[in-house]
């Protein structure tokens, strides 16, 4: 997994940066196929009794990019909440997945299945007649 942060209008220290991949070990935990991530941390000072705190990520995962985005007056709360988002997206495509391979299975399976059901209820076809 490549892993790049970046940070613009901000300073990036160790502290975020393992708080970071801590918190993006949660995601790995859940789906290992995982190419590359891009995390951008911003800060936008509009006034300054409102500075924003923006935490946006890119993953690109095996047949997929996923992109999430997080705005918080916290870095910590934004990459917290980034992370909740971008976490139920990757949940979501390895359910795709999974789904997808069991209904090939399921297709196949159901159509001999039918047959069976279908030879049970008609009576007719397998009484023997005396």
């Amino acid at each position: 997994m490549n892993l790049t942060i970046s940070g613009h209008h901000l300073e990036l220290t160790p502290a975020i940066r393992e708080y970071v991949q801590s918190k993006l070990a949660r995601i790995k935990r859940h789906f290992d196929n995982v190419i590359d991530v891009s995390v951008i941390l911003s800060v936008d000072k509009l006034t300054e009794k409102e500075k924003r705190q923006k935490a946006e990520i890119n993953v690109h995962v095996k047949g997929k990019d996923l992109h999430a985005e997080s705005i918080a007056h916290d870095l910590y709360a934004a990459i917290d909440g980034l992370i909740d988002k971008l976490d139920r997206q990757v949940i979501k495509h390895k359910d795709r997945l999974q789904n997808h391979h069991s209904d090939a299975k399921r297709l196949t399976g159901e159509s001999e299945t039918d047959a069976d059901i279908a030879d049970a209820e008609d009576p007719q076809s397998t009484a023997v007649a005396t």
